[in-house]
């Protein structure tokens, strides 16, 4: 295996990502219960906002974008029996968004924290491939401020 030892010039941060991210679009995919496209919308932003970033994933916009992807997916996966994968991921979203209370970037992350932490003794009582008896499935609608970000 041959190494690429060339020195590269190091590019600024993509910080278009944010100024193209569209909040309503954001907002229809989760409040549609479209959560895994809104995932991998989300994982693609944060992959862009991360390059050649010098804080990388702990730039404070990557870390909120990875905290709704993770709270999309969490409830991606209650809903198709993994709360064990769930679990693990509401702790995730918990973690990272809780640093953004009560908004941020013009959404209203309160509201979803809250969500988060309501369901969770639920889905720690539900076997890991068990279903959620939550149905129809109701989680808090994402808000944002439409002057924002």
């Amino acid at each position: 295996m041959l190494l690429d030892l060339q020195s590269r010039p190091i590019l600024p941060p993509d910080r278009q990502v944010l100024s193209e991210l569209d909040w309503s679009e954001i907002a229809a995919l989760w409040n549609g219960n479209e959560l895994s496209a809104l995932h991998d919308l989300l994982n693609a932003r944060w992959s862009r906002l991360i390059r050649n970033s010098v804080l990388g994933a702990a730039d404070p916009e990557a870390e909120f974008l990875q905290g709704l992807a993770f709270a999309a997916l969490a409830l991606f996966f209650t809903q198709h029996r993994n709360q064990e994968g769930a679990l693990i991921l509401l702790d995730d979203a918990v973690f990272a968004l809780g640093k953004y209370r009560p908004r941020f970037l013009g959404v209203q992350v309160e509201p979803i924290v809250g969500c988060l932490q309501e369901m969770r003794p639920l889905i720690a009582s539900l076997p890991a491939d068990g279903e959620n008896p939550s149905f129809p499935f109701v989680y808090a609608k994402f808000e944002y401020d439409r002057a924002a970000p």
